[in-house]
């Protein structure tokens, strides 16, 4: 079993601390600063905590704070809604199993291939677990790539294909979905399947190096994309994720036309 980790808890507090100033909070300046942000000290005054509890937070090597501290850090630090979110999942993170890829339910893998929409279903690392044939249209066959590269992340992220069917909006589809994997890799980390992806990430895509350095997180939802399919044009999309209840690690994504633009999806003969 992987021990529970308080790393990420640490990496994740340290991200937000460095992002304030004391101005921000209502601190006066007291002396000139070699780093950006808050002083570990001014953070646990802000929570009311003391300062070796909170620095040994940051370091890890604390036990599981209380809701209480949680819920005074979260204000000190000025964590918005979805921030609030991850920081008490992470403060709650129990031990966990080492990383297997999920397994799709006959009857869920059925139920995809029989939809007339582009739609695939995802796990916890955003492996492609089982598709359709409007899906490999509109994307790619994930049926022709190995295990390891059947990964949402590893396809928007490093490959010329996705760069051109995104186009313009690749930059911020590409960065939601790092925000996205962040949100889950924290809840997992140290385990190598999760660190493994986001080493190969790093040293494949420049921006992705950037932008998890920030370690911005955000839940999936819905919302709208413009793909430049090589032989059908410009197509806007509507998708929206759904879990299912056999697994709650198992994510069901659906594309579906916008209807006042008048697209269609890619249709497979």
């Amino acid at each position: 079993m992987r021990e529970p980790t308080g790393r990420g808890l640490g990496d994740f507090l340290r991200s937000r601390r460095e992002r304030l100033s004391p101005e921000t909070v209502g601190l006066p300046e007291r002396r000139r600063r070699r780093t950006p942000g808050l002083r570990r000290e001014e953070v646990a005054e802000l929570a009311g905590i003391g300062i070796d509890w909170y620095v040994r937070l940051e370091q890890g090597r604390a036990g599981s704070p209380s809701a209480t501290t949680i819920d005074a850090l979260a204000e000190a630090l000025r964590l918005d809604a979805t921030d609030r979110d991850h920081l008490r999942r992470l403060a709650c993170s129990p031990a966990r199993e080492p990383f297997v890829r999920e397994q799709v339910p006959e009857g869920t893998r059925r139920l995809v291939e029989g939809l007339g929409a582009p739609a695939y279903v995802t796990g916890r690392r955003w492996d492609v677990l089982a598709w359709n044939a409007e899906a490999a249209r509109l994307f790619t066959d994930f049926g022709r790539l190995d295990a390891d590269d059947r990964n949402v992340l590893v396809y928007l992220l490093l490959t010329p294909e996705a760069r051109r069917l995104f186009g313009d909006g690749w930059t911020d589809q590409a960065r939601h979905a790092t925000a996205q994997f962040r949100a889950a890799h924290d809840l997992w980390a140290p385990d190598p399947a999760f660190t493994a992806l986001a080493d190969r990430l790093r040293r494949g895509c420049p921006e992705f190096a950037t932008w998890w350095e920030r370690h911005d997180v955000l839940p999936a939802g819905s919302g709208r994309k413009t793909l430049h399919h090589p032989s059908e044009g410009p197509l806007v999309f509507e998708y929206a994720t759904f879990q299912a209840n056999e697994d709650p690690a198992l994510r069901l994504t659906v594309y579906s036309p916008a209807d006042h633009t008048g697209s269609r999806p890619p249709v497979v003969s």
